[in-house]
């Protein structure tokens, strides 16, 4: 405060000696902490109510002890025995300031007291030297700190196991995209065996059930790569298995079973039986049931009811047990692997029954004096669909052969259905009166108009006709079809494109044209499906000149042969493919 001017400056008075003292005294006894004020030996000449609560002393029961004596200074038990040496004691002795963030004192009653401590000397002008010690109790502050690093502990083993869990996923997902992305099972499970190791294990081995008690080894690999189904001695690996070993155990129906000294068996039982001793050459571990391991975990490949083999899993270097969390692991493999295996199984038994219904729908050649006749079928590499694509060849009343092939667009149930349903008609209207081929599908266009027959179909049906002096003549009509194709003895080739109409059952009232063609002896007549000319990757006009050549240079084949040589050639994977034949006699 600035004072007028003029008026001198008078400080406030300072509190007596006495007054001083008591002062200093009411702060002392408040103070939470333990202060002793201690001499040059050590000795205590003051201590407040808060030293001698901490050290469990009575009133007035610290003055004149020694601080060494009364907290145990310089002891730790179990530590250090008694009177060794400590930085408190230095500090007193050569009158320097001290601190120590971690020490321990004694109470009375011999408990230990976690403290802090600092000694501060005092003026070095004092006769009498000494320094004030001041103390806490820190045992709340090391169990805080104590509980601070459990739970730092607990959150690295949460965020590890997170971590764990993490990798387990994305390991999960890495198999379960090389199984569903392999061609065959085989190659399937040859990949899985190469992801077993080393992720789970130092070799793998993956068994498909032949027969009761006999296995067929399908896959397996070590850490040196992967080892083929096939053993040395060029036989497939298959192998019975003891119902009393591991394998044998999984085979009949048993959970996972592993196999080391001490392991415990599924669900907690009693330890698995040992492993298998390691045979003696010249057998390969390739074509060992237990992989000739001390440690093994064998996972049953098992849907429902069905058992479609195992996988083993064995260690041979460390010998180390499979986890709990391991075990889950392989056993969660094991379920994508079954289920795997299962899907394989429906979809070749879907395909079996489609190739099966789609033949039984194919027509079989009739036999005809002077003429070679030949068909070949071959399904999309979807075999587990069924297709559209249709021949027929048969008599028709007063001598002319009937040819017909055609396609119902679609790739299922209801293709095969209209497409026996478009054929069936076709040859009923056929018979029914004797009429050019043209007038024939007209009549067709009609009663699919009528008829929920097909959405999309088309076709090509035509009459071989015997002309004098042994000749012969095709006659025939085209609803949207690819062209036939005539190739001559000298391998010339022609696109029959007359007689070309619109797709069946779309113009019911527009006629449709017939076309003839004089056929030459030793000729070949091609009628074919658009799978073998066109694809997605290919326009109809490329394919059909790729036709027109591969027909010209395999003209001297047999015809059933230049058949299959053709869909070899020129079929894709992505549409059935059908051709039917003839070959009218050579001048003889």
């Amino acid at each position: 405060m600035k004072l007028p001017a003029g008026v001198p400056y008078s400080p406030p008075p300072c509190p007596g000696p006495a007054a001083g003292a008591d002062v200093f005294r009411e702060v002392f006894a408040a103070l939470g902490l333990g202060v002793c004020l201690v001499d040059a030996g050590g000795a205590v000449l003051l201590g407040n109510r808060a030293a001698e609560r901490l050290l469990g002393r009575p009133p007035g029961g610290l003055a004149g002890r020694d601080l060494q004596d009364v907290a145990g200074t310089g002891r730790r038990p179990g530590d250090r025995p008694a009177g060794t040496a400590c930085r408190l004691r230095d500090a007193l002795r050569e009158g320097r300031a001290a601190r120590c963030d971690e020490d321990v004192f004694l109470r009375a009653d011999g408990a230990p007291l976690e403290v802090m401590w600092t000694c501060t000397p005092l003026s070095p002008a004092s006769p009498d030297g000494g320094a004030v010690v001041a103390f806490q109790d820190v045992t709340a502050r090391r169990d805080e700190r104590a509980r601070h690093e459990a739970l730092l502990a607990s959150g690295e083993r949460a965020l590890q196991r997170a971590e764990d869990v993490n990798a387990a996923l994305a390991w999960l997902a890495e198999v379960t995209m090389e199984l569903v992305s392999a061609a065959d099972t085989e190659e399937r499970l040859g990949r899985l065996a190469r992801l077993l190791v080393p992720r789970l294990a130092d070799r793998a081995a993956l068994d498909l059930v032949a027969e009761p008690g006999l296995v067929r080894r399908a896959a397996c690999a070590d850490r040196s790569g992967a080892v083929g189904p096939v053993s040395a001695r060029g036989a497939p690996q298959q192998f019975r298995v003891p119902p009393s070993e591991p394998l044998g155990l999984v085979l009949l129906g048993s959970g996972t079973q592993q196999s080391a000294p001490g392991a415990a068996g599924p669900g907690g039982g009693p330890p698995a039986p040992p492993a298998p001793p390691v045979p003696s050459p010249p057998v390969r571990w390739q074509e060992q049931p237990g992989l000739g391991a001390a440690v093994a975990l064998v996972v049953p490949l098992r849907l429902r009811e069905h058992t479609y083999g195992a996988m083993t899993l064995a260690r041979t270097g460390s010998g180390r047990a499979f986890t709990p969390a391991e075990v889950e692991l392989a056993e969660e493999v094991g379920l994508r692997a079954t289920l795997t295996l299962e899907n394989a199984r429906l979809y070749a038994e879907q395909a079996d029954i489609a190739a099966t219904l789609q033949r039984s729908m194919l027509t079989d050649l009739p036999p005809v004096e002077g003429l070679e006749l030949a068909a070949r079928y071959r399904p999309a590499g979807r075999s587990a669909e069924i297709g559209g694509d249709w021949y027929d060849a048969f008599p028709l009343p007063g001598g002319p052969l009937a040819l017909a092939v055609g396609d119902v667009a679609g790739h299922d149930l209801q293709a095969a259905t209209r497409m026996g349903a478009l054929r069936n008609m076709l040859r009923a209207l056929a018979v029914d009166r004797p009429e050019p081929p043209g007038s024939t599908l007209h009549r067709l266009d009609t009663v699919m108009s009528h008829l929920d027959a097909a959405d999309s179909a088309t076709a090509v049906y035509g009459h071989l006709h015997r002309a004098a002096a042994g000749a012969w003549r095709f006659d025939w009509s085209s609803a949207g079809h690819p062209p036939p194709l005539l190739v001559r003895p000298d391998g010339r080739t022609t696109l029959l494109a007359e007689g070309h109409g619109a797709l069946l059952g779309i113009l019911p009232d527009t006629p449709r044209l017939t076309a003839v063609v004089p056929l030459p002896p030793g000729a070949t007549l091609l009628l074919y499906t658009d799978g073998l000319v066109e694809s997605r990757l290919r326009p109809l006009d490329t394919g059909l000149e790729r036709l027109r050549r591969e027909a010209a240079v395999l003209a001297g084949l047999p015809l059933g042969e230049l058949c299959t040589a053709l869909m070899d050639s020129l079929g894709t994977a992505d549409d059935d493919v059908t051709v039917i034949a003839v070959r009218v006699p050579a001048r003889g």
